[in-house]
């Protein structure tokens, strides 16, 4: 089994961000705290989750290089294709992708503000990837 400690600390960190900053006024210091929170451990998942693809997909390919070699939306697609998550889960997971990157250097109220708008249907998201990892065997294992 993979280990997704780590993974799953994150996703508890980004729950209690986000229900502290709803329960903050926006214009409070308070929220600029949890809305950067929110933002990082978003970041944080977001990459732990193609590493975490990455490695279960390995075994799939001639090599592990060859996994290796994949670029981060590909994983996704992989990842369906070998049914560990649905078409539409990785549709999402595409559009987290595509807001990491177009904020990416933006680090703007704006790019923080679409951030959070996402938040609640990704820590859903991501608590589905981490329970794929701790209730699926790696095929290394087999």
């Amino acid at each position: 089994m993979t280990d997704v400690s780590f993974y799953t600390r994150s996703i508890q960190t980004l729950r209690k961000a986000y229900q502290l900053l709803i329960s903050e006024d926006q214009g409070s210091i308070s929220y600029d705290m949890y809305r950067s929170a929110c933002v990082k451990e978003f970041e944080i998942i977001l990459e732990q989750t193609g590493k975490l693809l990455r490695k279960r997909l390995r075994p799939y390919f001639h090599s592990a290089k060859e996994a290796d070699q994949l670029y981060f939306k590909d994983l996704f697609r992989h990842a369906v294709h070998k049914s560990l998550i649905t078409d539409e889960a990785c549709e999402r997971w595409l559009s987290y992708r595509d807001n990491r990157n177009s904020t990416a250097h933006d680090y703007g109220m704006q790019f923080a503000e679409n951030t959070l708008g996402l938040i609640p249907f990704f820590i859903t998201d991501a608590e589905q990837i981490a329970e794929i990892f701790k209730n699926t065997p790696d095929e290394s294992e087999d």
